[in-house]
């Protein structure tokens, strides 16, 4: 898949810059800190680990340990999964896709997928989505953050400069929480942070329902 092999390209070349962009961003940033809260929490209550899907350099993997969460990252880019390993030499990170989710059924309590779907192609997500229920345990929890709006773009350049080529995809939330409930997972919450942005965000909160 093209979209792939150009995501994980464009990563590994802004994968640097990024991390040093972003690393002290959640300090920043009180509501994700809320939401990324009561995650851990429904996560403590369930049991974890948590699979952080598109971690990057680890920043939330980390920021989820620190809370008392059983967390480790997968991340399609090797240079921030090389990033992520030096950085945070206590937690375990795998390269690997969020398509083809090389995870055992029903192994965690938890899944994040905080702003990563937003390259997934609309016709991927939904084969994603079942990945993400297929490894979670059943009364397991999922947390998607994304970009609110209808609309593709095409970032041909980011994180301080350098060349990237990946499409950046803006969904309604109810097209999001349909593609959750097709997927056997009931939608718990729906949350829209900074509504009066230009681009504001989404959030989304589900569980594994009972086969």
């Amino acid at each position: 898949m093209d979209w792939l092999t150009d995501t994980r390209d464009s990563y590994d070349t802004v994968a640097a810059s990024y991390a040093d962009l972003l690393r002290d961003a959640l300090e920043r940033q009180p509501l994700p800190r809320g939401v990324l809260a009561l995650f851990a929490e429904l996560v403590r209550d369930t049991g974890g680990p948590v699979a952080d899907l598109g971690c990057g350099p680890g920043r939330l993997t980390a920021h989820l340990r620190d809370r008392g969460v059983d967390a480790f990252g997968v991340d399609l880019s090797p240079a921030m999964i090389d990033i992520a390993r030096r950085e945070h030499p206590g937690l375990r990170f795998d390269v690997g896709s969020m398509t083809d989710l090389h995870l055992p059924d029903a192994s965690v309590g938890g899944v994040l997928a905080w702003f990563s779907l937003i390259h997934v192609p609309d016709d991927e997500v939904p084969a994603v989505l079942g990945h993400v229920r297929r490894v979670l345990r059943p009364g397991g929890v999922a947390l998607l953050g994304f970009f609110v709006g209808d609309e593709r773009r095409t970032k041909t350049e980011g994180y301080g400069g350098h060349p990237m080529n990946v499409q950046v995809h803006w969904r309604p939330l109810p097209r999001v929480a349909g593609w959750l409930r097709a997927a056997g997972l009931g939608v718990e919450a729906e949350i829209v942070m900074d509504p009066g942005a230009e681009v504001p965000g989404g959030v989304l909160i589900a569980r594994r329902t009972p086969a």
